[in-house]
């Protein structure tokens, strides 16, 4: 039987300390569905034969999160994109959600997929993305490139959905850092209407909050970025981490907390994206791609402490 989210593709890496690094990506959205270091899962997986739960792991092209409405206004044009989050009435999670990609390059270890975003309804340009993975000692590393291959510039906001875990430790027990420093005040339809300081405010995790103590999904800008880098991790008691990483292009990170994971207690997505929910309309780090320009964003997962069995 065909899965539910196209082919999946094995990944695998022996690592230099005698131990692996193993993922399923899938045909469908390009998504993580399996991530485990020396046996121990740091993403929650899922079943293949059932649909993708929450999102998880999918490829963000070309906005991340909402757009209000599903409009926006491009050279004074109304533009009205499919409403797929119909109980909020918002477009949500770009155009690619549960589209095919196609294999350009696989080894053991790597793995290139591309998928062309066409002209439609809300969204009058064509894209050409390739998703690229490549498993390293400690995790994994990807790269999201998108080409304009229309003859006007196009706005584009790009980002990923992973959920993490580590599978030998109680979820609530787990330590969540995100190092930002404002927060998205946001409606009922979980759209933003103010960036505010997260300083003194409960959405101040810089010094880590216990996943059983945290309930949000919520956006957060100002992301720390270190030599180029910005960083936010899950650490079990025992001092063992997965750090999520993103790149100089990703300054907002969403994190949502869920009990409606499959097989997990709890579990807690920490979602790199180059621009904020509903960008389109607020052109907040909107990137505008040039015709014939490619735009590449690199962002990856890292597990510390974890040793060979």
């Amino acid at each position: 039987m065909t899965a539910v989210t196209g082919e999946q593709f094995e990944l695998r890496l022996d690592t230099s300390s005698g131990g692996a690094v193993e993922a399923t990506i899938t045909e469908v959205a390009a998504g993580i569905r399996r991530l485990s270091v020396h046996g121990i899962d740091i993403m929650p997986p899922y079943d293949a034969g059932v649909q993708r739960p929450l999102g998880s792991g999918i490829i963000f092209v070309p906005w991340t999160n909402r757009v209000r409405d599903g409009q926006w206004v491009l050279n004074g044009e109304p533009q009205q994109l499919p409403l797929t989050e119909p109980k909020k009435h918002n477009a949500s999670h770009g155009l690619l959600r549960f589209s095919s990609y196609s294999v350009a390059e696989r080894t053991e270890s790597r793995l290139r997929l591309e998928a062309r975003v066409f002209p439609q309804n809300g969204y009058p340009f064509m894209l050409d993305v390739a998703v690229t993975y490549h498993l390293v000692d400690a995790g994994i590393e990807a790269t999201i490139a998108v080409t304009n291959r229309s003859d006007a510039a196009a706005p584009l906001a790009v980002g990923a959905h992973p959920f993490f875990t580590i599978g030998d430790v109680e979820p609530e027990d787990l330590t969540v850092t995100v190092n930002v420093t404002t927060h998205f005040e946001a409606d009922e339809r979980s759209l933003p209407v103010a960036e505010v300081p997260v300083d003194g405010t409960p959405y101040d995790l810089r010094n880590g909050v216990r996943l059983g103590d945290l309930s949000v999904d919520d956006g957060f800008g100002g992301a720390v970025i270190i030599d180029g880098v910005s960083e936010h991790s899950v650490t079990a008691p025992d001092g063992r981490s997965v750090t999520v990483w993103g790149d100089e292009n990703v300054k907002y990170w969403q994190v949502f907390t869920t009990d409606k994971y499959p097989g997990q207690s709890k579990t807690v997505a920490i979602e790199p994206m180059t621009a904020p929910a509903d960008a389109l309309n607020s052109g907040q780090d909107l990137h505008w791609l040039a015709p014939g320009e490619t735009w590449e964003v690199s962002w990856g997962v890292r597990a510390d402490g974890f040793a060979p069995v």
